[in-house]
């Protein structure tokens, strides 16, 4: 359950009291208070060993993940799947909106996709991605049942998951609209059963840990879920009904009479769930779990897991309808029937693969040696070459497992590359860390990143112009919350999508830029794709419309767009964005911008949230300034 679905209060209760259990809570999506990271004087830890991935990246960065002993990817939500997310306007008070580098009161969307997963092999690359940034986390990637699911969690398998989650519909505590929570998703039992046989017939087994959750309320309820296939299991809503929910179903609505699902500090206050209540309570589930497991004569729950011989069909006396329901399928023994002695449960501690060769960031490591722990500066250079992912990954891990986010100053570590950068180059970059890069680079360049700066620029021998030409892929600064991008070339599609504190300057991207974006800046020295700024509810962009079409091409829905007056605010920080960007990259095209400033900022459009401050020029002695076009 995330911090904004359910009050600071009760997150961490919960946090505390699976810490001190021995098991692991899940910060749900949003981010988490840093001050958790670290144990308490009293002995206690709120921090959530589990830190979610969900497709808004709210929250996350270098320190959040490295704080993580599991890192999990929500594909979808059993609640409601294909749906997304949307966390309410009246549930984002101000630490949720800091947490999450958004504005206070604004409803924040998480979208239905993650923008960097289309494919099993882009979900590949994220597993690798969260894998290079803290190596001793496991990767779970959650998924809905559904028919079909085994077929996906067979392919999550190769994709070097860890653990697959299999999430069923009834849940969706906290802010889930009531339709989706009362008509979409579908029985954990379902899905469950067929991920186990398909990973059982495919020879996947042994490679990952099955977990299961959607409404499990009981010990009755693992030793169904084990029998089914899952060695692991998570509870929700049970966990708050013993720290005092009295289920009213009004999560959603913010005024939660106990103060659990609420950020309305009148709410808060009524708070009174305890530690021990919840530490009580799993002991309880667990005793009940030996109890059953003693009368089946079962010693060790792995003997349990995989056995569907422990179940059966019941058969309900005068009940035509329910008898019609054929569960045969669910409780097939597989292993039996191929006559093979099948693994049932996970053998291996980590599904990490053979890579064909070491990440550039162990050499970059190693020659940095001691200097990241002492804060010192050091300037390296290395040839790159596409097949180079993640280079600067799991160097930000490592300043931010010492360091923090912002806690090395910019330009500590100076580090050129020169060639083509493969995939994920500077994701989850963190402040300290300076990577330029003398060629091009792929997809998801600076995604999470929360500090640093990236500069790339093309070799100067060259034969085209780089204004006209891509030097870095799609979804560039994807979650971003900090740091700086300057790019001497075009970016591809979704550029920084869902941004919330990264500033970028490029010279052209494709369709769907900013989109979901709630802070930053993204200046664009050229043209863009269609749908810019689609749910941009924070933050500003500005729009070099040399051809004037960017009119059409925005997405009105919420955002405007406006004339830059000359010599106002906007102006003053737009230009020194061109010379930042010129200086970085040595930009042909900024240089042509600011050589006829005048003319030049009259084609730019700045795009803002609607309804936001409009800007006027200084007043010029005896006139008033003049007033901004607004468009849409």
């Amino acid at each position: 359950m995330s911090l904004g679905a359910i009050s600071p209060e009760a997150h961490e209760t919960l946090a505390i009291a699976m810490n001190r259990i021995g098991g692991k809570s899940d910060s749900g999506e949003g981010g988490e208070d840093p001050r958790r990271f670290k144990p308490y004087a009293n002995g206690d830890w709120g921090n959530s060993k589990i830190k979610q991935v969900a497709s808004g990246r709210f929250g996350v960065s270098a320190a959040y993940l490295m704080s993580a002993e599991e890192i999990e990817i929500k594909m979808a939500q059993g609640a409601k799947p294909g749906e997304g997310g949307q966390l309410p306007g009246s549930k984002v008070n101000g630490l949720i909106a800091r947490l999450r580098n958004t504005q206070p009161g604004v409803t924040l969307i998480s979208p239905p996709p993650h923008h960097d997963i289309y494919s099993i092999e882009d979900l590949a690359q994220l597993i690798h991605d969260l894998k290079q940034v803290n190596p001793a986390a496991r990767i779970t990637v959650k998924l809905v049942a559904e028919s079909g699911v085994g077929t996906v969690a067979a392919g999550v398998a190769k994709a070097k998951a860890d653990i697959i989650l299999i999430s069923g519909h009834d849940g969706g505590t906290g802010a889930s609209p009531i339709s989706s929570i009362k008509h979409a998703g579908l029985p954990w039992e379902l899905g469950l059963a067929e991920a186990q046989q398909v990973l059982m017939l495919n020879g996947l087994r042994d490679r990952v840990t099955l977990r299961t959750d959607g409404g499990m309320r009981s010990g009755l309820d693992i030793i169904h879920a084990a029998a089914l296939g899952a060695e692991e299991y998570n509870f929700g809503t049970i966990t708050l009904i013993a720290m005092g929910c009295v289920y009213v179903r009004r999560c959603h609505l913010n005024n939660c009479p106990v103060g659990i699902a609420t950020q309305d500090p009148k709410y808060r206050a009524k708070f009174k769930g305890e530690v021990d209540h919840v530490v009580n309570f799993f002991n309880a589930v667990s005793e009940e779990v030996r109890q059953h497991m003693a009368t089946l004569g079962v010693r060790k729950l792995d003997d349990l897991i995989g056995r569907t011989e422990y179940l059966r069909q019941r058969k309900l006396p005068d009940h035509p309808k329910a008898n019609l329901i054929d569960l045969s399928r669910i409780l097939a023994d597989v292993g039996k029937q191929t006559g093979k002695d099948l693994p049932r449960i996970c053998l291996q501690d980590r599904n990490d693969g053979v890579q064909k060769e070491p990440p550039l960031d162990d050499q970059i490591l190693a020659d940095l040696g001691d200097k990241i722990e002492n804060m010192e500066k050091a300037v390296l250079a290395y040839p790159v070459k596409n097949t180079n992912r993640n280079i600067g990954t799991k160097l930000a891990g490592a300043v931010a497992k010492l360091h923090g986010d912002h806690g090395l100053a910019e330009g500590t570590l100076d580090i050129t590359l020169t060639g083509s950068a493969g995939q994920s180059f500077a994701t989850f970059l963190c402040s300290g860390i300076r990577l330029t890069l003398i060629g091009e680079a792929n997809d998801y360049v600076g995604k999470g990143m929360a500090g640093g700066e990236i500069r790339i620029k093309p070799v100067e021998k060259r034969s085209f112009d780089p204004a006209e030409n891509s030097i870095l892929g799609n979804t560039v600064m994807y979650g971003a919350s900090g740091g700086r991008l300057f790019a001497n070339g075009r970016g591809g599609e979704r550029f920084c999508v869902r941004n919330s504190g990264g500033i970028a300057v490029v010279e052209g991207i494709g369709d769907h830029g900013c989109e979901y974006m709630t802070n930053g800046t993204v200046v664009v020295l050229g043209s863009t794709g269609k749908n810019f700024g689609a749910g941009m509810s924070g933050g500003e962009a500005f729009i070099y419309d040399e051809a004037g079409r960017f009119e059409k091409l925005f997405n009105d829905g919420m955002v405007e767009i406006v004339r830059l007056p000359e010599g106002g605010p906007s102006a003053t920080k737009l230009r020194g964005l061109i010379e930042a960007h010129i200086a970085a990259t040595g930009s042909e095209k900024g240089q042509a911008i600011l050589n006829d400033w005048r003319a030049s900022l009259a084609k730019f459009w700045r795009v803002k949230p609607q309804g936001g401050l409009a800007e006027t020029a200084p007043a010029k002695a005896g006139e008033m300034a003049g007033s901004e076009k607004a468009i849409g």
